[in-house]
């Protein structure tokens, strides 16, 4: 018996429920409705009424009326159905602010609402985003959280401190007779790196910590920056390709193995000019009259773009 007699708050709570889903169907047809009828008045007499157009668009209005008056008197009856509540609601410390005196504070229920149906949105969106990604296969991040296997500690490398960056580029730099790198930070602690590369190309690589964000190539003679393209076609395929290597070698874990991988690869470049393409033993293109633009990231062999494949 004590059972049967908490079951049926819930199932009246239930059934209340689905009365208000009823009541509230009931009221958007009546709605839907309502706006038929000012829109036919707002339209008037048509084309398609014919010569007794006048008499048809009174049968048409007296027919929407009749809707009108049909979804009126649904809604009337379902509303009816719907018990009055025998006690006040419970809005528990809320009830204070009703006693508030003060101006401002008066509209703070309508904002705990608004706050509370967004949080609520909130918690709903989050258990579907959470449904999709475990149903997601793929493993490619460095942290697996069902292993049982202990990692080391993995080092954020977007907040590096600015002497080992400079330690990291300086230690490249002096690898290389033929190509010149230098620091610069115009951007609060990230460092941006200009490379000069035996009078045939510039570049410039913007780093966030020890990881490469962006990079752009230009040709000698012009003037370097992060955002405008190279005026030549050449050296905007070489910053297309580029950007493939910087992905290519991208490692978080080992960032600084990245950054010598990638410019190892763009020193390779030092002959864009002079050594023909390996696939058609060609220095130009036969059909975009280009030197071979492409490095192979493995062997640094130079290719075509419409040779590499």
């Amino acid at each position: 018996m004590h059972k049967m007699n908490q079951m049926q708050p819930a199932m009246s709570q239930t059934i209340n429920v689905e009365q208000l889903h009823i009541a509230l169907n009931s009221l958007r047809t009546l709605r839907s409705s309502v706006s038929n009828v000012f829109e036919t008045l707002s339209n008037g007499l048509r084309a398609d009424h014919g010569e007794d157009g006048k008499d048809k668009f009174l049968l048409e209005l007296q027919e929407l009326l009749n809707n009108v008056n049909v979804n009126l008197r649904d809604l009337e009856q379902t509303v009816n159905t719907i018990p009055i509540p025998t006690a006040p609601f419970n809005l528990g410390n809320t009830t204070y602010l009703s006693q508030e005196t003060t101006q401002d504070r008066q509209a703070l229920y309508t904002q705990l609402v608004n706050s509370y149906k967004w949080t609520d949105k909130i918690h709903e969106y989050s258990s579907f985003a959470h449904t999709l990604l475990s149903q997601n296969s793929l493993k490619r991040s460095y942290i697996n959280s069902g292993s049982g296997k202990r990692r080391g500690k993995l080092q954020s490398n977007h907040n590096v401190a600015p002497l080992q960056v400079d330690n990291v580029i300086n230690n490249i730099d002096r690898s290389y007779n033929d190509m010149k790198i230098t620091i610069s930070r115009p951007f609060a602690s990230n460092a941006i790196v200009h490379i000069n590369l035996s009078h045939v190309l510039k570049a410039v690589v913007a780093f966030k910590g020890l990881l490469m964000d962006w990079v752009m190539v230009k040709g000698y003679g012009e003037t370097l920056d992060l955002w405008s393209e190279s005026r030549h076609h050449v050296f905007r395929k070489v910053t297309e390709n580029a950007h493939a290597a910087m992905l290519h070698f991208y490692s978080p874990t080992l960032p600084e193995l990245a950054v010598r991988s990638f410019m190892t690869w763009l020193h390779s470049y030092v002959n864009l000019f002079s050594e023909p393409c390996k696939r058609c033993s060609c220095h130009l293109h036969h059909t975009s009259l280009l030197p071979p633009a492409w490095r192979d990231f493995r062997t640094l062999e130079p290719f075509h773009d419409e040779c590499k494949q």
